[in-house]
Formats: structure tokens, C-alpha cells, sequence
């Protein structure tokens, strides 16, 4: 017969290994381009600091912080790089653009915690237009919903930084991409829910 303990303690056993799996990274290439958010596992719960920030929605209650980014072994013949970040749940599926950012030069490896949800500077990017006419909004999901994923996508072009003017659609974006111009990509994904 089990006792309480005996369960209680395989059930603290199954738990932490169940938790363990879930936040384990991938076994990635050592040559793959690859993106991440140093200090987050791909699949990771945002905190509330990363969440959109709009004064008229009522889901939007964070401080519209973007995550820290990074990425590696970027592929030959490389000019600029696109960074899209993408629900595909939103606006109950019909997905919602929440940042375009470009012409970020091929010497750019990496940008740091709010960098990209800050007006661009030094010539690091260019901001385009998401769904609601901004360069970048956090995650927004109706409360009480699970948790819903958002794919932050890196494109490694051969466009010259600065080929692309300001203030584009994601739909504008990928259009100029079309014919060749888009080298590699490689995606990162964060979660969210209030």
C-alpha cells in the first residue's frame, strides 16, 4: 500500500523532472544561425515588463520592454538582417505584426534589454509599422486566455541597410525580400499571458 509520503514524494520527483524537460534547450548545430534571448530559454513565460503598454487597452499593462537578443553564425554574403515579432493567435487568430525593425547592418550581433522598443539610434535599425501603426508593441492578449506564443523571427538579408525606407508593413517588408534577398532566417519564441 502507498502512503501519503511515498506518493507525495514520487509526485515531487515527476514535478521537477516534468519542469526540468520544459525549460531545456535544444541541441542546436554548433554552424546553425541561431537566435535567442540571453537569460531566457526559447519557450519562455515573459514577465509582465515585456507586455505592450497602451493606455486604451485594457490587456496591454506592462511597459512594452523588448526582450535582449542574439544571435550567431550568420551566413555568408549577409548585409542586413530583418527582425519580425509575430501572435499568430491575436485578434482571435487572425494574427497581430507586433514589431518590424530593418536594416540592421551585418555587424550587428546582438541588442540588448528595451533596445528595440526604444527609437532606433546610431543607424543599429530602422523601425517599420506593426498592426496598430507602431515600430514595437509587447504582448497584448485578452486576459484570462492561455498563454499564447510569439515568434520573434531573424531574417539575414543581402539588402544593403540602408535599402529600405522607414515605416514599412511587415507585408511591405517581406515583399522587398521576395526574389532572392532573404538568405537564412532562424526564430526564437516567448509566451505570454495575464
Amino acid at each position: 500500500m502507498i502512503t501519503r509520503s511515498v506518493f507525495a514524494m514520487v509526485a515531487a520527483v515527476v514535478t521537477a523532472a516534468l519542469a526540468g524537460c520544459a525549460s531545456m534547450e535544444p541541441t542546436v548545430p554548433a554552424s546553425a544561425f541561431y537566435l535567442s534571448s540571453p537569460g531566457m530559454a526559447d519557450n519562455t513565460m515573459l514577465d509582465r515588463k515585456y507586455a505592450g503598454n497602451v493606455a486604451k487597452n485594457p490587456n496591454c499593462l506592462g511597459q512594452n520592454v523588448s526582450p535582449a537578443l542574439a544571435w550567431r553564425n550568420v551566413p555568408d554574403k549577409t548585409r542586413s538582417f530583418v527582425i519580425l515579432w509575430d501572435d499568430q493567435a491575436g485578434r482571435s487568430g487572425l494574427g497581430v505584426s507586433h514589431s518590424i525593425v530593418y536594416g540592421i547592418p551585418a555587424s550587428v550581433n546582438a541588442f540588448a534589454e528595451g533596445d528595440l522598443s526604444a527609437a532606433p539610434t546610431a543607424g543599429r535599425f530602422v523601425a517599420g509599422k506593426n498592426t496598430v501603426g507602431l515600430a514595437w508593441l509587447g504582448p497584448c492578449p485578452p486576459h484570462g486566455n492561455a498563454p499564447q506564443h510569439y515568434v520573434m523571427t531573424i531574417i539575414a538579408t543581402d539588402l544593403e541597410p540602408d535599402a529600405l525606407q522607414p515605416g514599412l508593413s511587415r507585408e511591405e517588408v517581406l515583399k522587398a525580400l521576395q526574389g532572392g534577398h532573404a538568405l537564412r532566417a532562424a526564430s526564437a519564441v516567448f509566451r505570454y499571458a495575464h
